[in-house]
């Protein structure tokens, strides 16, 4: 079953002023079907949010865990939830 999902990750390591957030976006794209967006907080995390079909999330989880990423990822906290459907395409914020 792959039914439509939202994912929302906080990234944690060196992961600010290192390009994180563009190639998020870029892998997200590269997957396809994904909408949301990558955020810094203040905190040198990295949020993001990503909404489609749970196949889709999950590569890109598996991405922001394992995948040949910038900086350095120390760990990922994740929750999934249902999709509110208000991105049109996955923006860098």
């Amino acid at each position: 079953m792959n039914e439509d999902v939202r994912l929302t990750a906080w990234v944690r390591g060196r992961v600010q002023a290192v390009g994180f957030r563009w190639f998020t976006r870029a892998k997200a794209l590269e997957i396809g079907g994904l909408s949301g967006f990558a955020l810094n907080l203040e905190d040198g995390r990295v949020q993001v949010v990503a909404e489609g079909p749970r196949a889709g999330c999950q590569a890109l989880l598996d991405w922001l865990r394992e995948g040949d990423t910038p900086g350095r990822v120390d760990g990922v906290t994740e929750i999934w939830d249902t999709p509110r459907g208000i991105y049109e395409s996955f923006a860098i914020r």
